[in-house]
């Protein structure tokens, strides 16, 4: 790893603010596995798993500025094809015969 390619120091999130959102969100998990009445629902708050999982794996993402992780990016990347676009194949455009009803009187069955 490079100078240029490490992160810079001012990069990384407070290591005792990460710990302390990394323990809430191990102990919002581990309250949802283990307390049915944490996977209900508020009516203050709303969806409790939401509030004791959710929100604290986001803030714990948001520390680290909200960087994919890298083995998701190589396999994008590894997925896309070269070449070019695929173009699609015209068919020629059949339609099924219709009277004419613009001079057919009315009593007369079509």
């Amino acid at each position: 790893m490079t100078l240029s390619s490490s992160p810079r120091l001012s990069d990384r999130p407070d290591p005792r603010v990460l710990r302390c959102v990394r323990q809430v969100a191990l102990a919002g998990m581990a309250l949802v596995l283990v307390w049915p009445a944490a996977r209900g629902h508020s009516e203050w708050i709303g969806w409790l798993p939401m509030w004791l999982i959710g929100m604290p794996l986001m803030a714990w993402w948001s520390l680290h500025r909200f960087r994919l992780p890298l083995a998701g990016l190589l396999n994008r990347t590894a997925r896309r094809r070269r070449g070019p676009q695929a173009l699609r194949r015209r068919r020629p455009l059949v339609r099924p015969a219709r009277p004419d009803l613009r001079h057919v009187s009315r009593g007369q069955p079509v």
